[in-house]
């Protein structure tokens, strides 16, 4: 089972713009993000409409078409990227109802709803404690490595 990185690409998208207007550009285009980020553009395109359907991002089309922050990095959190990319819990139960008959197989769904519901509320109060300007923060803090 491999871990999903939407977030992750997400929130590197968003610092990736957010630094780039800082130097003084209007949009960035997917094709600079996607080279960051080291996937195809159609990735981060797909990635950016989820975004901007959340108020995240804009785009323009046309003559100077790219991609900007629709708010200041210092507010956006990481719960409202994480809620634009990743509709849904973050557990899901069986695709079919287990065996009612069993013991374990008719109390397993209300017991893992539990732990589950616990986990995703810590999961959404730490996430909306870190902002996307933190995140550029630690990201420009961060050393470099030699190649």
């Amino acid at each position: 089972m491999s871990a999903n990185s939407r977030l992750t690409l997400a929130a590197h998208a968003l610092a990736w713009i957010g630094l780039y207007q800082r130097q003084g550009h209007e949009v960035a285009t997917s094709e600079g993000i996607a080279a960051s980020a080291n996937t195809n553009p159609v990735v981060i395109r797909r990635l950016l409409g989820e975004l901007r359907k959340a108020g995240l991002v804009e785009s323009r089309r046309g003559a100077g078409a790219g991609w900007s922050l629709a708010r200041e990095l210092g507010s956006i959190t990481l719960l409202d990227v994480y809620e634009a990319v990743e509709p849904g819990p973050l557990f899901a139960m069986h695709r079919t109802t287990p065996d009612q008959e069993c013991v374990v197989g008719h109390g397993i769904q209300p017991a893992m709803r539990d732990i589950y519901q616990g986990i995703e509320e810590t999961l959404r109060h730490e996430l909306a404690g870190v902002t996307l300007e933190k995140v550029l923060s630690d990201v420009l803090a961060a050393p470099r490595q030699a190649p």
